[in-house]
């Protein structure tokens, strides 16, 4: 009969070098992946942080960018009650006195007049290429230049009753230079004044 050998069972001394050893391993582990995950972190909120004290540094570095954007949302909506009252042949229903002051609704309100006794209205709407060409923020009113390429080229004249097109005069262009003064009133940018200058193609 063959005799068989076993191996010696593992000491306790032995059993208790392994477990420590086990334990010395997955120690580091986790503190290197807690140092990775850490790091991550941190490099993501200065990634972060940076991005925003950027945002804020370029917004309160030019408030001019701020007040010209307003400006031309004004200027633009402006526009879209003036288009709405000459197609109606009136100002009622619009919001023109929320953009327009004395003179820029005076002038409105004048070719309103002239259309209904000529019994026309409009059709479509006119184009812009507007930028603000000045702008002063400092004193009790701030105020800005508008200055536009304004193209008519679809914004048709018609008869109310039969909506017939009215042709535009021989010697009218179609696109040219519109200038609008602005001012602030309160946190409202207002048009003051409207000046089309036909003698400026665009």
């Amino acid at each position: 009969m063959t005799q068989q050998h076993h191996s010696p069972p593992p000491t306790a001394a032995r059993i208790r070098n392994l477990a420590v050893s086990s334990l010395l391993v997955s120690a580091v582990l986790v503190l290197a992946a807690c140092s990775s995950t850490d790091g991550d972190n941190k490099a993501s909120e200065d990634t972060s942080a940076s991005s925003s004290s950027k945002t804020a540094r370029t917004t309160s570095a030019d408030p001019q960018a701020v007040e010209k954007k307003a400006v031309l949302s004004a200027y633009d909506a402006f526009w879209t009650e003036q288009v709405k009252a000459y197609a109606q042949g009136d100002i009622k229903g619009t919001a023109l006195k929320k953009y327009a002051t004395k003179d820029a609704l005076g002038g409105v309100m004048g070719d309103v007049l002239v259309m209904q006794k000529a019994g026309t209205a409009t059709t479509g709407a006119p184009t812009h290429q507007a930028e603000v060409t000045a702008i002063t923020l400092s004193g009790d009113s701030p105020a800005a230049t508008v200055e536009d390429c304004l193209d008519i080229s679809n914004w048709k004249t018609v008869k109310r009753k039969s909506g017939q097109v009215q042709p535009f005069p021989s010697n009218q262009p179609l696109r040219y230079i519109t200038t609008a003064k602005a001012e602030k009133w309160g946190n409202q940018w207002m048009i003051t004044k409207l000046t089309p200058d036909g003698d400026r193609t665009c």
